[in-house]
């Protein structure tokens, strides 16, 4: 039985069309994978469904009724509910006060705090969640603080939950807790929808798969019928490269050393005595939930956070000073976040490009910019970097995030630097951009230069590293190659807790 159907939904935002005609059903007990590129719709439609947006044409059948959302709260009264990929929730208040804002239990005039507790509990405990529920929201863990999410939508009795991107930033542990309660939903007849860009998780979790392109409805098919290659093919339009990559052989001279790294904050050690060696023709990739450190370790490695003590040599020279002198040494950054660090919304994509190098001869002369010569690099690297634009002289807020990625890989690798410093080089991108992005990195790589990345991915950080380093509160807690990484191993020390392989466990294997 379909607990959900849309029909016919189309969405236009102006002159776009970002549905067009969309159908979308959800059965009674099933866990169902909406999957598209950046643009595709899947937010879109799932706005719709919550009543966060109203669609222009098409209906929405609720358990074979015909209803019409004029907001979430409709939404809510229908039995469904939304666990945003950013929680939503207040970190000076109580878990129980967070699960049970807008229906709260009185006595008289009076929160009935104690009568909350005890129906948020006795929700936790029989959902299978180890919380303290009278704990601050603020002190929990990001998988802790997921629960809470969790119990916010099933305190309104939910029936229908959506959830975006819902395993971006746990550990693969964290990561099988939550598949483990999308089951036990599932089999409680709920109907769970997950928008996600983890085809891997696809096939691990969902029973139906759903996939959009610009808008329009590819179509759906169960699990057991596909592979993530025909799910890659559906969602992009032709085959992409899913092969695994070599690794390097790790035989160069080490390229980038960084020795006795330490920063601290009011008092408080950010990083602590980080020593890294990072070789020709390495990718050296930094694994960790974020918040533990690596923010400031790409601002301290790239010149723009001063540490209490650090030593960075490149190819034997010591480098030191603000960022300029630290690109000017040959070190390249691709910063976390495109548009606070990597970007100028508002200038051209020619202009962009230059940016951090507009003081080289090629692009100025006393004092005075070259423009002919920004134009034509401008119109050179957006052909060779596949940038998706109608010419470089487009503001580069036109542009879709991943073509925006594309300026700043441009920009970055098209200097040639000795080592670039690769921060979250495909957040928030489609498989296609990402594809070449990776095929950037990897050439760059094989001609013998180094990279430092660091990504909240962990499939990134697995596929593209030669080894990995393990940050967890400043420090870095493991180091190995990165196949002798594996999921268990890296969600241990990523947590901070030792890790002991099965066979030297226990005999129940437990660690």
């Amino acid at each position: 039985m379909n607990t959900i159907e849309m029909r016919g939904i189309t969405k236009r935002f102006g002159s776009l069309t970002a549905l067009d005609h969309v159908d979308f059903t959800l059965q009674k007990g099933e866990i169902h994978a909406l999957l598209g590129e950046n643009g595709a719709g899947k937010t879109t439609i799932m706005n719709v469904l919550y009543g966060l947006l109203q669609p222009d044409e098409g209906e929405i059948l609720v358990n074979g009724r015909p209803v019409r959302f004029r907001d979430s709260l409709d939404a809510i009264k229908e039995n469904i509910g939304m666990v945003s990929q950013h929680f939503m929730l207040i970190p000076v208040l109580s878990v129980t006060e967070n699960v049970v804002a807008g229906s709260e239990p009185r006595r008289g005039l009076f929160f009935d705090f104690a009568k909350a507790a005890q129906q948020v509990e006795k929700l936790a405990r029989d959902n299978g969640f180890s919380l303290d529920v009278r704990a601050r929201a603020g002190d929990l863990s990001v998988g802790e603080l997921q629960r809470v999410e969790i119990l916010k939508v099933l305190y309104k009795n939910a029936q229908v939950l959506i959830f975006d991107e819902p395993t971006a930033v746990l550990t693969p542990q964290e990561v099988d807790e939550l598949f483990l309660t999308f089951r036990r939903l599932r089999d409680e007849g709920k109907s769970i929808v997950l928008i996600t860009h983890k085809l891997g998780e696809v096939m691990q979790i969902a029973d139906r798969v759903t996939v959009l392109r610009d808008g329009h409805l590819i179509g759906s098919v169960e699990k057991k019928d596909t592979s993530i290659r025909e799910l890659v093919k559906m969602m992009v339009g032709r085959e992409v490269s899913l092969g695994a990559r070599h690794r390097s052989d790790l035989s160069g001279k080490v390229k980038c050393s960084i020795r006795d790294l330490s920063y601290t904050r009011g008092g408080l050690p950010v990083l602590s005595d980080i020593n890294i060696d990072i070789r020709e023709g390495e990718i050296y990739g930094i694994a960790g939930i974020e918040g533990n450190g690596q923010t400031e370790l790409l601002e301290v490695l790239t010149g723009l956070l001063k540490p209490d003590s650090m030593t960075l040599t490149l190819d034997g020279r010591q480098v030191t000073g603000a960022a300029v002198d630290f690109i000017r040494s040959g070190i390249g950054h691709v910063p976390e976040d495109r548009l606070q660090r990597g970007l100028v919304r508002n200038m051209t994509v020619a202009e962009n490009i230059i940016l951090g190098y507009e003081d080289k001869e090629d692009f100025s002369r006393s004092g005075l910019l070259r423009q002919a010569a920004i134009q034509a690099a401008g119109t050179r690297l957006v052909d060779d970097y596949n940038i998706k634009t109608p010419d470089c002289n487009t503001p580069v807020s036109s542009l879709s995030g991943g073509n925006q990625q594309k300026v700043i890989i441009a920009r970055v690798f098209s200097e040639e630097p000795d080592f670039v410093v690769c921060a979250q080089p495909t957040r928030g991108i489609d498989i296609a951009a990402s594809e070449y992005i990776h095929e950037v990195m990897f050439r760059y790589r094989d001609q013998g230069k180094a990279i430092l990345l660091v990504s909240a991915d962990l499939d990134e950080i697995k596929t593209m590293s030669d080894r990995i380093g393990v940050l967890y509160k400043g420090r870095i807690v493991d180091e190995d190659l990165a196949d002798n990484f594996d999921d268990d191993r890296l969600g241990c020390r990523m947590a901070g807790v030792d890790y002991v392989p099965e066979s030297e466990g226990d005999d129940d294997g437990k660690i």
